[in-house]
């Protein structure tokens, strides 16, 4: 474990806790409250709320989960570090883990991409090295060069190709192709995506194409399992409707 001496409130780690579980949130509150060199500032039960009180509260490192109701831990990780790009770290605390989740969300911007199950002192260890502006993948620190590289080389293990000529495979869904994808798990034909979002049949289409792309899958059934299955989503409210012309 990282040693760390007595803090001054000026110079504690500040922390906001993402969750949309309240149990889980305090859970974690008074955790980290054991620390001297540790603070909460705020919890934030949606991303939505987490926007806002990043803005307020300016924390050093926000723990966001993954699975959110409305925007998903990746979208809000994206939003935050395009905000805050040198002042916030962003450690994703997920029940959904593989290797292809590690990478979304590394891309997406998080600075830490942890399992739910992960041991007391790795994740506080996980959340000083961040402060520093480290990045954390199974316990192991690496540098933004580091992280750049080891980005490179899964896409390439993944696709099969180099990250320059890998295309858009694994890199993040923008916030209007993750709507796109939530609509469609929710068993929307693209012309009803298009009417509920006031855009064009062709423009919604196009974001189809790039998300399957992006996701490296072949049709709007399998992007919604996939989107479902890592917890991006939450559940079927609906069929998924086939493609339509």
């Amino acid at each position: 474990m990282i040693a760390h001496n007595s803090s001054t409130v000026a110079n504690k780690i500040r922390l906001l806790i993402v969750d949309d579980h309240a149990i889980m949130r305090g859970g974690l509150r008074k955790l980290f409250e054991l620390e001297d060199d540790l603070m909460v500032v705020g919890e934030a039960g949606s991303g939505e709320q987490a926007l806002v009180l990043v803005q307020s509260l300016r924390p050093n490192v926000v723990m966001l989960d993954l699975n959110l109701p409305g925007l998903n831990g990746l979208q809000i990780a994206t939003m935050i570090k395009t905000a805050h790009h040198d002042t916030v770290s962003v450690i994703m605390l997920t029940a959904h883990s593989d290797r292809e989740q590690v990478l979304h969300a590394m891309r997406a911007g998080a600075s830490a991409y942890c399992p739910k199950e992960i041991e007391i002192g790795l994740l506080l260890d996980t959340i000083r090295l961040v402060a520093q502006g480290y990045y954390v993948i199974d316990g192991k620190p690496y540098s933004a060069r580091a992280i750049h590289d080891w980005i490179e080389m899964q896409v390439e293990a993944l696709t099969g190709s180099h990250m320059s000529d890998s295309g858009e495979h694994y890199a993040p869904l923008s916030p209007r192709e993750m709507e796109i994808l939530r609509h469609v798990t929710h068993g929307l034909s693209n012309k009803e995506i298009a009417a509920e979002l006031s855009i064009s049949h062709q423009t919604v289409k196009n974001h189809m194409t790039s998300i399957l792309d992006k996701l490296n899958v072949e049709d709007r059934t399998q992007a919604a399992v996939y989107a479902l299955q890592r917890g991006w989503v939450r559940g079927l409210t609906r069929p998924i409707r086939p493609d339509d012309d």
